[in-house]
């Protein structure tokens, strides 16, 4: 006699003791093992019976993906939050330059100079469009329009830091490269006057491992690697305040010249 279960026709389970007896395990053995085979399969992530199985992502594109939408995200602050132009820079790999010169002098800490700049003011979707020609370029700033630079020591720099905060000075933002230097950011200017606020202060007949940079200069910016060496960090990142209107120099330079003075080299 037919019977049907779930759709499925089969024939009554004979009486114990007639020809071709069934087992009932192997029955719901063979049942419920196709369902549990193909539950376990789309648990595990396998695709149903029928569908093709999507193509996985290298991870080695993934993360080349999410470095340079990185990498655009922070060129896109620079640019759009705090106002300060960006432009590609070189990166270093075992000593060599990606600039491709023989000999190149700054290794991975120069800007590319067949990249145009990126202005201030540029949206993340022009940024995308700009930094797209030149995947996996580092940060660069330049130096002498939103801001100088006085560079010091990164051991007498962190130590002029803590100095300044207690004191309440007003200050701009602060990086610390992986080559052991410091940069305060100050107003634009004070890499000219340097010396003369030197003289003003007593300081400049002190061998002072203390330099102004100015325009045409160039600093690595956070999150890229400078040199080869590692990252760039922030020390005292920019704020709305810190990065449109850094102080002027003669604020800090005391500080600055004194722990660099008394700082060992």
């Amino acid at each position: 006699m037919g019977f049907t279960i779930g759709g499925i026709r089969g024939t009554k389970e004979p009486r114990s003791g007639d020809r071709g007896t069934t087992d009932r395990g192997t029955k719901d053995t063979g049942l419920r093992g196709a369902k549990d085979t193909g539950e376990t399969a789309r648990a595990a992530g396998d695709p149903e019976p029928g569908r093709a199985k999507e193509p996985k992502e290298p991870r080695a594109t993934s993360r080349r993906r999410g470095r340079a939408a990185s990498d655009c995200t922070a060129v896109a602050e620079y640019t759009g939050l705090w106002g300060w132009a960006v432009v590609p820079g070189a990166r270093a790999q075992d000593g060599r330059c990606s600039c491709g010169a023989a000999g190149c002098p700054a290794p991975g800490a120069h800007p590319l100079d067949f990249a145009p700049e990126v202005p201030a003011g540029a949206t993340l979707d022009e940024v995308t469009d700009a930094w797209g020609q030149f995947p996996g370029a580092a940060v660069m700033l330049p130096v002498g329009r939103a801001f100088d630079v006085i560079e010091v020591a990164e051991t007498a720099g962190r130590r002029a830091l803590v100095r300044l905060e207690r004191m309440g000075l007003p200050l701009g933002p602060v990086a610390a490269t992986p080559d052991g230097r410091t940069h305060f950011l100050v107003a634009p200017g004070a890499a000219a006057e340097l010396p003369q606020l030197l003289y003003r202060m007593g300081w400049d007949d002190a061998a002072l491992d203390l330099h102004g940079l100015g325009p045409g200069s160039h600093i690595t910016a956070p999150p890229s690697d400078r040199g080869g060496r590692g990252p760039v960090r922030w020390l005292r990142a920019p704020d709305p305040d810190s990065a449109t209107s850094p102080p002027h120099a003669r604020l800090v330079l005391g500080t600055l010249a004194y722990v660099a003075h008394r700082s060992p080299a």
